[in-house]
């Protein structure tokens, strides 16, 4: 586990060094205003496409869980199993609608 938590660090501080490149966008008179322009908006998708990419990671990871959680509570008490569904139905819908924000984000932020 830790090494998992180090290489995440790592990537996320490697992400967040990269911020700084959309920081400020610098207008020049010239031929060098074009390119300038074209380069920024190939880095804003492939980091659009990389946020997106931690978003759905990330609800995947959550989804797991919650499922994983469900099945060891039912097993625990197969009673309760109908309303664990329920709870476990409810927590799936709303991680998903966070996933879809996300998506929504990088297409308005991108189209």
């Amino acid at each position: 586990m830790s090494k998992m938590r180090v290489l995440f660090f790592a990537v996320v501080g490697v992400l967040a060094s990269a911020m700084t490149t959309f920081a400020q966008v610098t207008e020049t008179v010239g031929a060098g205003t074009a390119d300038n322009a074209n380069t920024v908006t190939k880095y804003q998708y492939i980091a659009a496409s990389f946020g997106f990419a931690i978003a759905a990671a990330a609800g995947a990871i959550g989804q797991s869980r919650i499922a994983s959680a469900a099945v060891e509570g039912a097993a625990r008490n197969p009673g309760a199993a109908g309303r664990i569904q329920t709870m476990m139905i409810l927590g799936l819908a709303l991680i998903e609608s966070l996933v879809l924000f996300a998506l929504l984000i990088v297409f308005v932020k991108v189209g």
